[in-house]
């Protein structure tokens, strides 16, 4: 097989793995496409129209989804190189800042499990058994998860470690 096409080949499986992976995570696969390209794209930046064509999709789609990636903070609109054209590219520090907003919605479950174990407090412990569990869990993250964020925030890239 030709170098150029097995790397295109593997591009593409790239990206639709990040899609699946987002889809079992409760998002649009579309949205993961979308950011499985930006990650590996060279020019980073790349523009609504490129986007969909590589993708085979819709621009309004490519558009909405861009739009989801941006409010959870994973890429970023960039000024334009031709004038009313839309870039976006993967966004420095977006897997902080998404995981930021992954761990505030985990600090409102718990809470939320709080008061579930109120309306629990004079029942037999098997009840309250599925809450403490849910409970347990989201105190741990609440209380261990922001030290791994700041540890990343505050070390360089390249001088953590790695796993591969």
């Amino acid at each position: 097989m030709d170098t150029e096409v097995g790397h295109q080949l593997e591009a593409k499986h790239f990206i639709e793995d990040v899609g699946l992976f987002f889809e079992q995570m409760g998002m649009p696969r579309m949205a993961g496409r979308i950011l499985g390209m930006l990650l590996i794209s060279d020019p980073p930046a790349q523009s609504i129209t490129d986007i969909a064509e590589t993708l085979q999709a819709s621009k309004s789609s490519v558009s909405t989804m861009a739009r989801l990636l941006v409010e959870r903070g994973l890429i970023e609109r960039t000024a334009a190189a031709l004038p009313r054209r839309d870039y976006y590219r993967f966004k420095p520090g977006g897997w902080n800042q998404y995981l930021r907003h992954w761990l505030g919605l985990m600090s409102a479950l718990h809470q939320i499990t709080e008061r579930g174990l109120g309306l629990l407090a004079d029942k037999p412990a098997e009840l309250r058994q599925r809450l403490l569990e849910a409970h347990d869990l989201f105190s741990l993250m609440e209380e261990r998860f922001p030290a791994i964020l700041e540890t990343l925030e505050a070390t360089p890239r390249g001088q953590r470690g790695s796993t591969g």
